[in-house]
């Protein structure tokens, strides 16, 4: 089997694009582990895998992952106009600390991204309306598109993008509370099946009911879901 396939180039890519400390110093947002922690619900790593787990159930499975889908379904139809709209309708659909962070990822990678040459036209077309600004740019639209031109499954990126935002707020988690970093990693292995299920089921429509937020943020208006840089 030749090594330079398409997956292995686009892998290579991902590798380094999801990387926390990518593409200027560490960032992670904690995506409203802070309430959670302060109301007393995340308390060890067991709580802290329920809150990941619902992260996936609710978040991702509703929103990034139908996102996801839509993105490849525009991309493969050259449907720029179509593209644009999602982006916006996602960051409509977020509640505000998670649109700001979603946007302030996104532009923070196309500041490197855009160097690469794209190889499909409407990567392209994408790129040169997030360069004009004429659209809000999320992390998750951006990064989707990029999948879909190095020829990545959506599946695949649905994957390896959801596993590396569960790994970012477990990297909130040892900022704010006292769970051993042993304890969250081998936290993490369990969590895969769980993850790999979610995909599978997930639908192709987008929506906004996370109870995450509702529940705890605002019954805890002073902690706010923050986005740590260094």
């Amino acid at each position: 089997m030749p090594f330079r396939t398409t997956r292995t180039e686009a892998l290579l890519k991902f590798i380094q694009i999801l990387d926390s400390s990518f593409p200027s110093g560490a960032f992670t947002h904690s995506f409203g582990l802070e309430p959670h922690a302060g109301l007393g619900f995340v308390k060890d790593c067991w709580d802290l895998k329920r809150f990941l787990e619902n992260i996936v159930l609710y978040q991702h499975s509703k929103m990034e992952f139908p996102t996801i889908s839509k993105a490849y379904e525009y991309a493969n139809n050259s449907s720029l106009s179509l593209l644009l709209k999602l982006d916006a309708k996602f960051s409509a659909m977020c509640c505000y600390a998670f649109a700001k962070a979603y946007k302030s990822i996104g532009e923070n990678c196309f500041t490197h991204l855009k160097y690469l040459k794209p190889k499909r036209e409407i990567t392209k077309l994408y790129f040169e309306s997030v360069q004009a600004k004429k659209t809000p740019c999320n992390e998750i639209v951006l990064l989707s598109v990029l999948a879909y031109d190095l020829g990545m499954q959506k599946e695949d990126f649905m994957l390896i993008w959801s596993k590396k935002n569960l790994i970012n707020v477990t990297s909130a988690s040892l900022k704010i509370s006292k769970i051993k970093p042993s304890e969250v990693q081998q936290m993490l292995f369990l969590i895969d099946e769980f993850l790999k299920r979610a995909i599978d089921d997930a639908g192709n429509n987008l929506s906004n009911f996370n109870p995450l937020f509702d529940a705890a943020v605002y019954m805890h208006k002073n902690i706010e879901p923050k986005l740590f840089m260094t």
